[in-house]
């Protein structure tokens, strides 16, 4: 009886509370938890910059293997979260829970197996991802912590979306700060007390990401969610796993290509100052994924919104709930770029006080503050095709920003103009990206019911 009133007050939560309060409610504890994500990622960009600029350049060759962590990730996350949400709002919560489990288990398995296979091969896999004599050893000792944990670091995106899909992210938000926040602490005192060097930024990543998971974890054990994660519950037929994964692929193939386009940036970077450039545009990238950050939190927040109203067949609220997203965003990624360009020689000083670093950072820095205002509605668009199941388009435009555009462009742009080409090519293919996702917006809400099912025109 009492799952069954759990499920009855989530389903009026979503279907009845106004778009504003409710995407805010939503998106809110979700920015909080990629802020706090994405500071704990600058924290070891802060304290490993000690070190050195080879160091420092470490930390960006590993990123691409952190981001092949998240795209499996989020992989099983987004593919099981938007089938749950969808489904929940169809009121099916018995697909709900096989969905739930068979996510979660597998991707288990997957980071098992990167886990295995990255310290295997870690010395070719630092090469692949553009790591210079100077960077391998350190790269090679970060990179070692990192996979060591990636079994629970796959399971907490899992988790989280699911949390997040379910509308309950507050509880996902208090497992990634606490982790978050750890993590912070840890880099302080492995690095600045205990002088363990960039070992201690590996380790403190670790051990944060393991009581992350174990808190989400918790959440589900304890009975806070209305989909269950359950072995027995696990299916690896068509109508689960396999949905699981087409759902879910638009995430692989964005994530994916990241990993893919920070492995060439830090090809070319390396052409053109060597481990200088490789770090500038480390902490660029950091620095414009912490503004960035405050949209995507709030997007992530309409998509569980989207999802279940979708699946509810209450069409003016998905289409209200897009509109206000990407309003909100236009607004808040405009101002915090504005600002960042005016401080942004600063910002990239604070990071590692070396004119080298500091003459690339600034002009990259100020090359991807202006691609800002194009991003949200890229980001809301694909997030909409995602969250309900338009999954060929979804997948095509997460391809755009980090593959189709972003790496034929830095080729050419690097051919022309050298370093330069470097610096402005994610700000060209953030225009591109925005051009062709513009009229896929138009269509799809041209084409979407303008009243709901349980309404007549």
């Amino acid at each position: 009886m009492s799952n069954k009133v759990n499920d009855e007050q989530q389903y009026e939560l979503l279907t009845q509370t106004p778009i504003p309060k409710l995407v805010l409610k939503l998106g809110i504890p979700t920015t909080i938890s990629m802020l706090v994500t994405t500071i704990y990622n600058m924290a070891d960009t802060y304290f490993v910059s000690k070190i050195g600029t080879s160091a420092s350049g470490a930390v960006g060759i590993v990123f691409g293997l952190m981001a092949i962590i998240q795209a499996v990730g989020f992989l099983f996350g987004h593919g099981s979260g938007s089938i749950i949400s969808r489904k929940l709002g169809a009121r099916d919560t018995e697909v709900a829970t096989k969905i739930a489990s068979t996510g979660f288990y597998v991707c288990v398995l997957c980071g098992i197996f990167i886990s295995v296979f990255g310290l295997i091969f870690i010395t070719p896999l630092m090469r692949l991802f553009g790591s210079t004599d100077t960077i391998l050893p350190y790269a090679r000792e970060y990179a070692t912590y990192i996979l060591l944990a990636c079994p629970f670091m796959c399971a907490s995106f899992v988790i989280n979306n699911i949390l997040r899909y379910e509308g309950k992210a507050a509880f996902a938000m208090i497992g990634l700060v606490t982790g978050g926040l750890i993590n912070i602490f840890g880099d302080w005192f492995l690095l600045e007390k205990v002088k363990m060097g960039i070992a201690g930024a590996g380790i403190a990543t670790a051990v944060s990401q393991f009581i992350s998971f174990c808190i989400l974890l918790s959440m589900f054990i304890s009975g806070k969610t209305v989909s269950k994660i359950k072995i027995k519950r696990v299916s690896f037929g068509k109508e689960y796993l396999g949905n699981i994964i087409t759902t879910g692929f638009p995430s692989l193939v964005r994530q994916g290509l990241a990993s893919i386009s920070t492995m060439v940036l830090n090809g070319y970077a390396g052409n053109y100052g060597n481990d200088a450039a490789i770090a500038a545009m480390t902490i660029v990238n950091r620095i414009c994924f912490l503004i960035f950050a405050v949209g995507l939190g709030i997007g992530q927040g309409f998509q569980p919104v989207s999802a279940f109203n979708y699946g509810a067949k209450k069409y003016r609220r998905v289409r209200n709930s897009y509109y206000f997203t990407l309003f909100v965003g236009e607004i808040m990624l405009g101002i915090m770029a504005v600002i960042g360009m005016i401080i942004s020689g600063r910002l990239i000083q604070v990071f590692r006080d070396d004119p080298e670093v500091i003459s690339v950072g600034t002009v990259a820095l100020r090359a991807q503050l202006i691609a800002l205002f194009f991003q949200p509605l890229c980001v809301c668009t694909n997030m909409l095709f995602q969250s309900i199941g338009k999954n060929a388009s979804a997948t095509f435009l997460a391809t755009l920003r980090s593959g189709l555009a972003f790496i034929p462009i830095i080729v050419i742009m690097t051919k022309l103009w050298g370093l330069s080409g470097v610096e402005y090519a994610q700000t060209v293919a953030d225009i591109i990206t925005f051009a062709v996702s513009l009229p896929f917006t138009v269509v799809f809400f041209k084409k979407l019911p303008k009243t709901d099912m349980d309404e007549s025109p």
